[in-house]
């Protein structure tokens, strides 16, 4: 049999450009061996390029997704989506892909859409009756003030941009004095904004994706932030967060954690490997967000929870191409 060819695509156009590309060569380096052939296609903008083992580099061919090169033109049977934010975590490379004919790893365009945009995302898992926190969402047309949101939450809040991800934009707010710059800052990242009531708990997170058409929930980890809270900075720096594989918390509600992420994967209709997170508290388990295309890096939550479960990183991705193409 022949091995197959797989793009494994990094980069992007947001804010978690530099992790989506160290996401896409810890995927480069476990997926590569007898199975595929293993192409590395770095993205920014217009700009979609393969730069081979002698350096010389080449743009792939919009039309159909495939890699000319001097002695032949290559076509991919699958694409590894490495890319944190858009286009490759809003959906937009999906449906391009989806055009094309090209299976992938992640959700479709329209789950990923959905569960993207943080705000119409937390109104599908709230139909699911799952606890959230309380939140305003406003587009830079509303012209929203500090005033306003007071008016509806109570401090503490986070303000964040309600596209995005990592972190990127987003910030705790203690005082009232301090939410004019939040906001600003969130709006510099996006025209959309969701503020949220702080939920004083522990965070935890549990991942999950589909093999041979079953369910595999991944041991949850708990976050603990030795910042304010789990920022951008806090999530790639080892030496500024404690990820415990798996959380020591209750065995309920390890188990209620596994069992809600199962369920929304499944109600959401998600497709390869999907983070989700939640607060717990004495008050219960609340909602945070889903990652459709969560971080593979060394230090990622992911290949940790994965290691947990007993799966080698080659195991991991080898389970969601085979997952999507039948092996």
């Amino acid at each position: 049999m022949s091995k197959k060819n797989i793009a494994v695509v990094s980069g992007g156009d947001s804010g978690e450009y530099g992790i989506s590309v160290q996401s896409g060569a810890v995927v480069k380096k476990y997926l590569a061996g007898d199975q595929y052939n293993v192409y590395p296609i770095l993205m920014k903008g217009t700009d979609w390029l393969y730069t081979c083992p002698h350096e010389n580099t080449y743009e792939i061919d919009k039309n159909d997704f495939s890699l000319p090169m001097i002695a032949e033109r290559i076509h991919f049977d699958f694409v590894f989506i490495a890319i944190h934010g858009t286009p490759g975590e809003d959906g937009k490379l999906q449906g391009y892909l989806d055009m094309m004919g090209i299976p992938y790893s992640t959700c479709d365009h329209v789950v990923s859409a959905l569960t993207f945009n943080k705000h119409l995302c937390k109104l599908a898992v709230q139909s699911l009756g799952i606890k959230l926190a309380r939140s305003v969402f406003s587009t830079k047309s509303d012209h929203i003030t500090a005033t306003d949101i007071l008016q509806k939450l109570k401090l503490p809040l986070f303000v964040k941009p309600n596209n995005g991800g990592s972190s990127v934009g987003m910030s705790k707010v203690n005082k009232a004095e301090e939410l004019e710059a939040a906001l600003n800052r969130a709006f510099e990242e996006d025209d959309e904004i969701l503020v949220e009531e702080f939920i004083k708990g522990r965070e935890i997170t549990c991942g999950v994706l589909k093999h041979k058409g079953e369910i595999i929930t991944l041991p949850v980890t708990e976050i603990i932030s030795k910042k304010e809270f789990f920022d951008f900075e806090a999530k790639y720096d080892p030496k500024l967060a404690e990820e415990i594989v798996p959380a020591q918390i209750p065995e309920n509600i390890f188990k209620h954690c596994q069992e809600t992420s199962s369920q929304l994967y499944q109600q959401l209709n998600c497709k390869g490997i999907v983070r989700f997170d939640y607060i717990y508290n004495d008050d219960g388990m609340f909602f945070l967000e889903v990652n459709t295309v969560p971080g593979m890096t060394e230090a990622s939550i992911v290949p940790k929870m994965a290691r947990a479960h007993g799966l080698t990183l080659d195991q991991l991705f080898g389970m969601v191409v085979e997952e999507v193409m039948g092996n």
